[in-house]
C-alpha cells in the first residue's frame, strides 16, 4: 500500500511563496513519475505539474508556467512543489499523486493515469 502525506499549505498573500511537500512510502518511490494536481471549490481536480521517474523531465498546465517549479528527492522519497508569485486564483486543495506505471517513458498530466493521492494541502492566496 502506498501512503502520500502532503504538507505545506497555509494562507499567503498574492505575490508570495510556498513550498508545498509530498512524503511518500509503500514502495520503490524512484521508479514512478509523480504529480501535483489541485482542486478548487466547485472546480474538477486540474493538472498541475509533473515529474518524471529520474527527474529529468518536467511539465507544468499553462497557468503555472514561469512561477512553479516541481523537484524531487529520490533519497527522501519526497516530492516538492515550489510556488512563486502567487495569484488568487492559485488557491485550492493541493494533491500529490503517484503514477500507476513503472519507468513511464513520459510525463503525464492524465489524472486517470495516477493511482494513489495525498490527502491534500489547502492552499489560499489574499488578494
Amino acid at each position: 500500500q502506498v501512503q502520500l502525506v502532503d504538507s505545506g499549505g497555509g494562507l499567503v498573500q498574492a505575490g508570495g511563496s510556498l513550498r508545498l511537500s509530498c512524503a511518500a512510502s509503500g514502495r520503490t518511490f524512484s521508479r514512478y513519475a509523480m504529480g501535483w494536481f489541485r482542486q478548487a471549490p466547485g472546480k474538477e481536480r486540474e493538472f498541475v505539474a509533473a515529474i518524471s521517474w529520474s527527474g529529468g523531465n518536467t511539465d507544468y498546465a499553462d497557468s503555472v508556467k514561469g512561477r512553479f517549479t516541481i523537484s524531487r528527492d529520490n533519497a527522501k522519497n519526497a516530492v516538492y512543489l515550489q510556488m512563486n508569485s502567487l495569484k488568487p486564483e492559485d488557491t485550492a486543495a493541493y494533491y500529490c499523486a503517484a503514477d500507476s506505471t513503472p519507468f513511464r517513458g513520459r510525463v503525464s498530466s492524465r489524472l486517470y493515469e495516477y493511482n494513489y493521492w495525498g490527502q491534500g494541502t489547502q492552499v489560499t492566496v489574499s488578494s
